[in-house]
């Protein structure tokens, strides 16, 4: 599932810049790690951790999952450099 999530990833990542760094934290399930233009399931330090579900991170990348009510409603925990994780919005659209 994870390798799916990081193909696509990848190929948002082609067409737009993302700058900074970011990941995705599915505790025992793995990470998706957003750096320097790519997508990979290596674990590294990031600007911004974002701690998730792998359920609710497909929900997250489908649009199914507002980042905003996911924060709110706990289904998501955002730690490091917020700016960050708000250039994600511009990567999802």
């Amino acid at each position: 599932m994870l390798e799916q999530i990081v193909e696509r990833m990848q190929q948002e990542l082609e067409n737009k810049a993302f700058d900074g760094s970011l990941k995705f934290d599915c505790g025992d399930d793995g990470v998706v790690v957003l750096t320097d233009g790519t997508a990979s399931l290596e674990d590294q330090e990031t600007d911004c951790t974002i701690r998730i579900s792998q359920d609710n991170l497909v929900k997250l990348l489908t649009g199914k999952l507002n980042p905003m009510t996911g924060v709110m409603m706990g289904k998501l925990k955002v730690s490091g450099d917020m700016g960050v994780a708000m250039k994600l919005g511009s990567l999802l659209k």
